[in-house]
């Protein structure tokens, strides 16, 4: 009985193993994008152009998800060529000295009302810190050209002093130039990765 029943916990075992999917995350269907006050009256969006990263999804269990990304923070696009090469200057992401930004899942939690939240790391300004999202799984569908896709959406709320990004002036009433809370929304579109057969080719 005993060794019915450790034949049975490797077989278990094995199956989760092999029921991993990774997902590229494909840039030209993703979105990684901000949103800041100005003057305490209006709202500032941006986006990172350039990033790539991998979701990894274990088929019935969503705590297992994982998540890896990777931004070139010298990628920063607002719009307006001045403000983002001020971005990139030392007064707030010094690119020069701190290229990337990078985020990795660590938990992923299923709540009541069928959406999720994402705790991870986020190294940014050569910083790191904790950060929740939430999240709302898209969907998965089979593509036009015979890959499988999977979409999420996520938001959350960040503080920038946190990471060191601490540039501001104060205007007269007392308000402040920038905003501190950045708003995060990002939305990712992955392509099932499929893996190259293992076994040799055949002899010529």
């Amino acid at each position: 009985m005993r060794r019915l029943s450790w034949l049975l916990t490797l077989m278990l075992a094995a199956s989760w193993a092999g029921a991993a999917e990774v997902y590229d995350i494909d840039p030209a269907h993703s979105t990684v994008g901000f949103k800041v006050k100005h003057l305490g009256i209006s709202t500032v969006p941006g986006k990172f152009a350039k990033f790539k990263g991998t979701v990894t999804l274990e088929k019935h269990q969503s705590s297992a998800a994982r998540v890896e990304a990777l931004i070139e923070a010298a990628s920063i696009d607002t719009g307006i060529e001045a403000r983002d090469k001020h971005l990139k200057s030392p007064d707030f992401f010094d690119v020069e000295k701190h290229p990337e930004i990078r985020f990795v899942s660590a938990k992923v939690s299923r709540m009541k009302d069928g959406k999720f939240v994402m705790e991870g790391d986020l190294t940014m300004h050569g910083v790191t810190k904790p950060v929740k999202l939430d999240a709302v799984f898209g969907g998965e569908v089979k593509d036009p050209w015979g890959g499988h896709r999977a979409a999420c959406s996520a938001t959350g709320v960040i503080d920038r002093k946190d990471f060191g990004l601490t540039w501001n002036k104060v205007m007269e009433a007392g308000g402040l130039m920038v905003g501190e809370k950045v708003q995060i929304a990002i939305e990712v579109e992955g392509v099932l990765r499929v893996e190259k057969s293992r076994e040799p080719a055949p002899a010529k």
